[in-house]
């Protein structure tokens, strides 16, 4: 599969496909995103490097540890590199730091899926860090990209699920730097320009 543009925050994305390996069931599989929109599903995709690497199993173990929580607010996370579903499968039994992985590992091969959100590194054939939240109609509302040695912060991902899905139901709402579950939102209007401070004390 070949995609030809890149997709960035607000456009609607394309249907990709990938093998998978679930560690939950201990199965080869695929998955698509119209299969996850067709459940009315979040789509969360965690793009790392490779397997067998240093920084990537530490940021499985924390994505792992936010998983249930990213599953209740409806979504269905997958971890992605370009390694095949047999090192996934290789990789999650001989690495500790990923004992409690239970997400669907994806494997993009061809980098397609990589190339198509902007993540694919020609120069190695490796996928960088990167961190992206569609909605159940399709769009992506969230992107972050880091370079190979940085590792992310799953926490942060949690947050912004959680404002995304809030936002979902309160479009005409936002939330502030910073904005956790239960928190103060802001709603736009004309009265409120200038004025953020008095309207974030109400």
């Amino acid at each position: 599969m070949c995609h030809e543009t890149t997709v960035s925050v607000g456009m609607d994305v394309p249907n990709f496909e990938m093998e998978t390996y679930d560690p939950n069931e201990r199965e080869f599989g695929k998955i698509s995103l119209d299969q996850i929109k067709a459940r009315q599903q979040w789509t969360v995709l965690v793009f790392y490097p490779a397997d067998f690497t240093f920084v990537c199993p530490t940021e499985l173990a924390d994505l792992a540890e936010r998983h249930e929580a990213l599953r209740a607010l409806g979504a269905e996370v997958i971890s992605v590199s370009t390694d095949t579903k047999f090192s996934h499968l290789a990789w999650r039994d001989s690495e500790k730091l990923l004992a409690k992985v239970k997400y669907l590992m994806g494997a993009d091969a061809t980098g397609a899926v990589s190339r198509l959100f902007g993540v694919y590194d020609p120069s190695s054939g490796l996928a960088l860090r990167g961190t992206f939240i569609i909605n159940p109609s399709g769009k992506l509302v969230s992107s972050e990209v880091n370079f190979y040695n940085v590792g992310r912060n799953a926490d942060e991902l949690l947050r912004k699920m959680e404002a995304n899905a809030h936002l979902l139901k309160h479009p005409n709402e936002a939330c502030p730097a910073k904005w956790q579950q239960g928190g103060k939102t802001l709603i736009p209007n004309e009265k409120m320009v200038g004025k953020v401070f008095e309207a974030l004390q109400g």
